[in-house]
């Protein structure tokens, strides 16, 4: 694959990662990144910079309320940039103005069976706020159920059983091209007008 040419044809659009935690957005986004010769970032990380607090004590303190208004005022700082890979929160979805921000670029949903979901969240340390519950599995299925349409109006839809992160974003370049608007080629011959009979005039050429 050219990825030069794929670079060229995006033409600096922001590629905006989206799904539910545990998809591996920042995992993927990196290698995706670098096969572009884009920058990576990691919206969350960059919200707790914003915030000087990480992502649980905003919870604790202003709920997902207050959190969801300042993920959509850093998304919207982030969509000011080009060039850019963009792993986003799980929940970025749910709220109208965020895609405002991401239909400015290309918006790509890593789906993953919800077994390697559970999977791969209990084996990661991170705190998930939405998963504090008494029962994380069900909780988790109750998520996807609401956000499976909306993940589903992305440009670019990738299913994913396990591979490694390299592996994935290799299906997403190779996706890309499918949906990326071309140019329309210049003309070989001699292009030739109509008047308002249909009837053909002067050439251009």
């Amino acid at each position: 694959m050219d990825f030069d040419e794929l670079g060229s044809r995006l033409q600096g659009l922001n590629l905006y990662l989206v799904g539910m935690m545990g998809t591996g957005k920042s995992a993927v986004g990196r290698p995706l990144a670098a096969a572009l010769g884009y920058r990576f970032v990691d919206a969350d990380a960059a919200l707790e910079q914003v915030a000087a607090r990480p992502i649980p004590e905003i919870f604790a303190s202003e709920g997902e309320t207050g959190f969801r208004a300042l993920e959509t005022a850093v998304l919207g700082q982030i969509a000011t940039w080009h060039s850019l890979v963009v792993a986003t929160g799980g929940g970025v979805v749910t709220q109208p103005p965020n895609w405002g921000h991401m239909r400015q670029g290309v918006v790509v949903w890593l789906d993953a069976p919800e077994e390697l979901l559970l999977q791969r969240l209990n084996a990661d340390p991170t705190p998930r706020p939405l998963l504090e519950v008494p029962n994380p599995a069900a909780r988790l299925a109750e998520l996807l159920e609401q956000r499976r349409s909306l993940y589903a109006q992305a440009d670019l839809h990738i299913t994913q059983g396990g591979e490694s992160p390299e592996q994935v974003a290799s299906l997403v370049l190779a996706g890309l091209p499918a949906i990326l608007k071309t140019e329309p080629a210049a003309p070989t011959g001699p292009v030739s007008l109509l008047n308002a009979e249909g009837r053909p005039t002067q050439s251009l050429n």
